[in-house]
């Protein structure tokens, strides 16, 4: 249902004057851009950028207005419509009676029975990944984003496809290709033709056709051993698709729908893990509790999905590290049709922004909003405050579907690292955020591996 507009209330914003300077920021410092929107023009404002015009909204109940209320008359806005170039119409990107289809066909590949029996392969990935990182105890740094890629990358081969991604060693090459590109898109406004040979387009075609390779294999394998009885995503795909008359549009759905679970099921939570340990490395008081904790709940053994609800004050920590650095940290719509939110009007053709990462920040459902407090969620602390303060997954129908897995994965692989070994920063490194489709460490986050009880 779409609410005519009371048109009681006005949108302030920066003056058309600063363009170009709003054009910088969306280049070099997008995250500061809408910091600076949501501080100096409170819970709504309007950003004029070139020839778009974003309407901010900045508050729990506008999100879930946007989000959720009325989320029939918002459809996926800048950024994720450059990225369809990169991604197809995969779930992420995909609107109307497709999204719904392709939601049907996956869903059940998350559900709570499937994924609690996927506890024993998180857990054996961990624990390789242990194994890697003891071997390097006293030699010199590993790029932790690179080593929790690898993890999740072996995690959703094997729970989601029951496939080995371990062959593919280009793939997260690929992702980070197609992330540039679609970003890059975004901030042109998509005004650069993409027949031009600049570098980072020529990066980008070779990854996609990289990226095709990879699915086309992944699919034959599976057609040359197909599981009787298997509920994999890569067998529901094919089930799904086998009706479809035109050979070229099965390929491209099966294409656009791995693709797009690819990246979205290993990056979000490797950019979680890595945002984790940089930050549990400036808290020693935070590391020691994570480590009491695992060796108190967990001993000498590997986790089991029983073990999830034991793990809080792990738990916590990762929801803090989501809340200063969501993996989604941007959620763009762009209106069907004329609408309300707040008392403000939005014409419709207009391009909405929900910011996660502003309003996990707002100072008036968080205190002291900078500071990493992982009890800030204790279930004593988090009572009072509303739904939609906290959107790391996003909200409304298009809810991350995966991200019961991304939390079992992330508190397993915390929980069993930290029990055994710590992770300390390069001396004179600082971590920079990188808002691309997740928001990564850029340039990757070196930090060399001593053992636990090393002060």
């Amino acid at each position: 249902m779409t609410v005519a507009p009371q048109r009681t209330r006005s949108l302030s914003g920066p003056p058309r004057t600063q363009t170009f300077g709003l054009l910088r920021k969306l280049v070099g410092d997008r995250l500061a851009l809408m910091k600076s929107a949501a501080d100096t023009y409170g819970d709504a404002s309007r950003i004029a950028i070139g020839p778009k015009t974003l309407y901010f909204f900045n508050h729990p109940e506008y999100a879930k207005h946007v989000l959720a209320d009325n989320s029939g008359n918002y459809h996926k806005g800048i950024g994720l419509v450059q990225a369809k170039r990169a991604l197809g119409d995969g779930l992420l990107t995909s609107e109307g009676e497709l999204w719904r289809k392709q939601r049907k066909t996956i869903q059940p590949v998350f559900q709570h029975k499937r994924i609690a029996a996927q506890a024993g392969v998180v857990a054996d990935e961990a624990g390789k990944l242990v194994g890697r990182l003891r071997a390097r105890v006293g030699s010199g740094p590993v790029d932790v984003v690179e080593e929790m890629t690898g993890l999740t990358l072996g995690v959703l081969g094997r729970s989601l496809l029951d496939a080995d991604l371990g062959t593919f060693d280009s793939i997260g090459h690929s992702f980070e290709a197609v992330q540039d590109q679609a970003m890059f898109e975004m901030v042109s406004l998509s005004m650069v033709p993409t027949w031009i040979p600049l570098p980072k387009q020529l990066r980008f075609r070779k990854a996609r056709r990289d990226l095709d390779r990879i699915v086309e294999a992944l699919v034959a394998e599976r057609k040359a051993d197909p599981r009787v009885d298997g509920d994999d995503v890569l067998t529901r795909l094919i089930g799904s698709t086998r009706e479809e008359p035109r050979p070229e549009v099965a390929r491209r759905r099966m294409r656009d729908e791995l693709v797009t679970l690819l990246l979205a099921g290993h990056e979000t939570t490797a950019s979680t893990l890595g945002w984790t340990f940089h930050l549990v490395d400036r808290h020693p008081e935070v590391f020691e509790r994570l480590r009491t904790e695992a060796v108190e709940v967990l001993g000498d053994r590997s986790p089991t999905y029983e073990d999830l609800h034991r793990l809080t004050y792990t738990t916590m920590v990762v929801e803090e590290v989501m809340r200063l650095y969501p993996p989604v940290w941007i959620l763009t719509r762009q209106a069907q049709q004329v609408d309300d939110v707040g008392g403000y009007p939005v014409p419709a053709g207009a391009d909405v922004v929900v910011c996660p990462y502003t309003l996990h920040r707002h100072p008036e459902f968080w205190d002291d909003p900078e500071r990493f407090a992982p009890e800030r969620f204790a279930t004593e602390n988090s009572g009072n405050r509303p739904r939609y303060a906290y959107i790391p997954f996003g909200a409304g129908p298009r809810f991350c579907v995966g991200s019961n897995l991304g939390m079992m994965e992330a508190v397993f692989v915390i929980a069993m690292i930290s029990r055994e070994l710590r992770l300390k920063k390069r001396p004179g490194y600082e971590a920079v955020a990188e808002p691309m489709l997740s928001l990564r460490v850029r340039g990757g986050l070196p930090m060399t591996v001593h053992p636990a009880h090393e002060s």
